[in-house]
């Protein structure tokens, strides 16, 4: 079994509540949107980190990171794609790769909407993470964390990780 944290869009922010929640994760898996290498680096200091650039990210993460991200997790299959849509409005990029790869779980980031939802044309799970960070139109900062047990996915749980901006 493994237990993994899913986040996104970032922006060069991470905080100690992002932080503490991916603290007892096997994984964490980043959709993009990173910000800065830091992010990266503060991230990779909890666990091994996965994931693609995004839209913002500059070369070092661009060299750091693929655009597309494929690979098995307990025997499923992981697809992400930073701009990837969602069932039914995909991506060009994204529709190709699941049609190509035929994923278990697909993740994008970039529309800052926290989303879990099942696709039943694909057979697959769609998580868009949201946004952990502060930059964006997004009044709640949020992360999924999960559970993969062989080819059963468990509990999905959505982090609420505080407003994106303090109240004033």
């Amino acid at each position: 079994m493994k237990k993994i944290g899913i986040i996104s869009d970032t922006h060069g922010y991470i905080d100690e509540r992002i932080l503490y929640f991916l603290s007892d994760r096997d994984e964490i898996w980043h959709g993009g949107d990173w910000g800065t290498i830091e992010v990266s680096d503060k991230l990779s200091k909890t666990c091994p980190v996965r994931g693609v650039y995004g839209n913002i990210d500059g070369q070092e993460l661009r060299l750091t990171y693929p655009e597309v991200a494929k690979f098995t997790c307990e025997g499923l299959k992981i697809l992400i794609v930073h701009i990837g849509g969602y069932p039914g409005h995909y991506s060009q990029l994204a529709r190709k790769e699941i049609m190509d790869f035929k994923p278990d779980i697909f993740i994008s980031g970039h529309s800052h909407i926290t989303k879990v939802m099942r696709d039943k044309t694909y057979n697959l799970l769609h998580i868009n993470p949201g946004a952990a960070g502060i930059s964006g139109f997004h009044k709640v900062r949020t992360l999924i964390l999960l559970e993969i047990d062989g080819k059963e996915i468990k509990n999905v749980r959505v982090v609420e990780l505080g407003n994106r901006t303090p109240a004033l």
